[in-house]
């Protein structure tokens, strides 16, 4: 049986993007792009804002606000061109252009389901918010890390991540920081129907 992470980085309050900033915030460093660089192959899940965005990335689009791309940024969009995607979208037309993805109009909630029941590898999510949110509420998600750059995007801060989400427990199951200054935390998340009742013991 897969397992299913959904994978964020965000600014400290919560934004997945900011106008005007680069990737990573411009605040990546060694131990963290290592860390990139050792992570295991996954099939990537996404949706369509997300696959227009990175195939341009792939393609040369510059993010706003940008001359050119950085290496890092650059050697991130080249893992993602050759590793395998699904893209969940009733609004792309087929053939994708992006290589090594696949195009899927059924509904991600039972696609991913039967994904993960027939398959044996490691599924990931990238951005994707309400596709990440729709995963987590269908009780899918077997992991939920997020990596958190120290920096408040107030001001231009874009896509907020968690608006709309339902409750969730959290129960944390790894966490490091790199560089001194960027954290990552992990955990096994569980929906609730309701607030837990009484305190923790």
């Amino acid at each position: 049986m897969s397992e299913l992470l959904v994978d964020f980085i965000t600014s400290l309050d919560g934004h997945a993007s900011a106008e005007g900033w680069p990737g990573f915030w411009g605040l990546e460093g060694p131990e963290y792009l290592a860390w990139l660089s050792e992570q295991a192959e996954a099939t990537y899940l996404m949706g369509a804002n997300t696959y227009r965005l990175m195939s341009g990335f792939a393609a040369g689009e510059v993010p706003n606000g940008q001359d050119e791309f950085r290496p890092e940024e650059e050697a991130s969009v080249d893992e993602l061109t050759s590793a395998s995607k699904v893209v969940f979208s009733s609004s792309l037309e087929e053939p994708l252009t992006w290589a090594n993805s696949t195009l899927v109009r059924d509904d991600a909630v039972e696609v991913v389901r039967a994904m993960k029941s027939s398959g044996s590898g490691l599924l990931s999510t990238i951005g994707s918010l309400s596709l990440c949110r729709s995963l987590l509420r269908a009780g899918l998600v077997d992991r939920f890390r997020v990596v958190m750059f120290p920096v408040i995007t107030g001001a231009t801060g874009a896509e907020r991540i968690y608006d709309g989400y339902p409750d969730v427990a959290l129960e944390m199951i790894g966490h490091r920081t790199f560089d001194g200054r960027i954290q990552l935390v992990e955990y096994k998340p569980r929906v609730l129907e309701h607030p837990p009742l009484g305190t923790p013991g």
